[in-house]
């Protein structure tokens, strides 16, 4: 069934969480920090402890955070002024015998200054362990915090939420977007998102349908997209995670479509995961996907995994027993399609893209599985901006005429050993300290050259100087530099010295 939430309802729920103080920081105060992180950890109990106190704050989080049936008296005062028949009517609410639970899962989402709520289904840990049904909407997971933080937040006029779910992505587009569309094939994550966007009187235009089918013949600034994803056999048996697609088919399906729905200079930013097959390069495979002519395009894997683990992990994620008949005949089925295609591993990541008048635009895959904290939305945009200033500056004369310098993020470690005159170094390492924490090893040619690019002098004239300081061969020198230059000004380690001028 799907739920009925009339915008009357909508309202009188948005009431009653204001007059509660049910929303992030309401709930981090009512919780204090530990039960709290306990929370976050799966850990209920500390949790119940601090709510217990009868109040309307304390019962919708015991309802809506931690699935337990509460009293009816306790419920209505909680939701006033929205009825609890009318709640239970419209499948915001179930009877427990003489108590209620949640039958959605409405829940404080937020970043920084802004405070949302997020309507979804309850998981499986708030069912009690029961497996989710087919038409399971997921709620704020992992997977969709990780491309919130993957997403670029300049303003835009328009953005695209491809397969939007419960609307968590639509949600953040608005602090920076004039104008929402979200789509989704389930009528169910429809309503959800819908009931999502209303809470948070946030306006956006929903339609429904596969895939681009319901934006044929539009573009948009900014395409954000958090597809089903998950590798394996052509099926259906959840439509949050399974496209009816089989192997990677889903991710090379938006990969290879999503440009066409740019405005010229628009962005793209999804989650995709990719198959790794033995003597077969990861970077090849996805680079594949793209479709012919200008397109930009940074692929990040974040994590590999091998078939049984990916296997587990997602049975786990939708309920299965993995020692149940269904767990195990599932995990069977799944792990022969996996030998029967030769696939030894699926890469999960980040794709960002954009639409370029270049007549070939600049394709780069990177394996980024090391931990950083920073998110990738502002290194995308910049990354975006480095990948333009290469284009248009980066053959080798240009490179040389250019001014460089290198960035304050840039850290040099060196590794030492003792020898015959103390200690020498033989490692030299350039740290990046802000953004995805690149690392690349150097020569000692290569800390000189850094060090002498301060903005003062063209890249050539650095070499010049150096060279003639060290005894080497200018035009060999000249030509081992500009690579290793091109290299570092993509991971934003080196960079021109007008960028710098005016971001101090």
């Amino acid at each position: 069934m799907i739920p009925d939430l009339s915008n009357q309802h909508i309202d009188r729920l948005r009431d009653a969480f204001l007059a509660a103080g049910y929303d992030t920081d309401g709930v981090v105060e009512l919780l204090g920090p530990q039960a709290h992180a306990a929370l976050g950890r799966g850990e209920p109990v500390p949790a119940l402890r601090a709510t217990t106190d009868g109040g309307a704050c304390s019962t919708l989080i015991r309802l809506f955070l931690l699935g337990q049936a509460e009293p009816r008296e306790a419920v209505e005062a909680a939701l006033h002024p929205l009825p609890v028949d009318d709640a239970v009517g419209a499948g915001l609410l179930s009877a427990d015998g003489d108590r209620l639970r949640a039958a959605l899962d409405v829940r404080p989402h937020g970043t920084g200054d802004d405070s949302w709520w997020v309507v979804s289904d309850l998981d499986t840990e708030l069912r009690g362990g029961q497996q989710v049904r087919p038409e399971h909407v997921l709620g704020v997971g992992q997977a969709s915090l990780s491309l919130v933080r993957a997403t670029t937040r300049r303003q835009v006029d328009s953005v695209l939420d491809l397969g939007t779910g419960c609307g968590v992505q639509a949600l953040h587009a608005s602090t920076h977007a004039e104008h929402i569309t979200a789509t989704d094939v389930s009528e169910r994550a429809l309503a959800l998102a819908s009931a999502t966007l209303r809470l948070n009187r946030v306006q956006a235009d929903l339609r429904q349908g596969e895939w681009f089918d319901p934006v044929r013949g539009g573009s948009y600034d900014l395409v954000v997209c958090n597809p089903p994803f998950v590798v394996g056999p052509a099926r259906t048996d959840f439509v949050y995670r399974d496209s009816g697609l089989a192997g990677d088919d889903a991710s090379a399906l938006v990969v290879r479509q999503l440009p066409a729905f740019l405005n010229p200079g628009g962005t793209g930013q999804l989650l995709a995961s990719w198959l790794h097959h033995e003597g077969e390069d990861w970077r090849d495979r996805v680079a594949g996907w793209l479709p012919p002519g200008g397109v930009d395009a940074w692929f990040v894997q974040r994590d590999v995994a091998e078939p049984e683990l990916y296997v587990g992990t997602w049975l786990r994620d939708a309920g299965y027993d993995p020692h149940s008949a269904a767990g195990m005949h599932k995990a069977g089925e799944w792990l022969d399609w996996f030998e029967t295609n030769g696939v030894v591993g699926v890469g999960f990541g980040f794709v960002t893209l954009r639409r370029t008048d270049a007549a070939q635009g600049s394709v780069v895959c990177e394996d980024l599985r090391h931990a950083f904290d920073d998110p990738l939305g502002p290194e995308s945009d910049e990354w975006l901006r480095r990948t333009s200033w290469l284009r248009e500056n980066g053959s080798p004369e240009q490179l040389l005429a250019a001014r460089l310098v290198t960035a304050d993020s840039t850290l040099l470690e060196q590794v030492s050993r003792p020898g015959g005159e103390g200690w020498e170094p033989f490692v030299h390492r350039l740290h990046r300290s802000d953004g995805p924490g690149w690392q690349h090893e150097i020569d000692e040619l290569g800390v000189r050259l850094l060090a002498g690019l301060q903005g003062a002098l063209a890249v050539e004239d650095v070499l010049e100087l150096l060279a003639f300081g060290t005894g080497e061969d200018a035009e060999e020198l000249t030509r081992a530099a500009i690579p290793v230059l091109r290299e570092l000004i993509r991971h934003g380690m080196v960079l021109p010295a007008e960028w710098a001028e005016t971001s101090r």
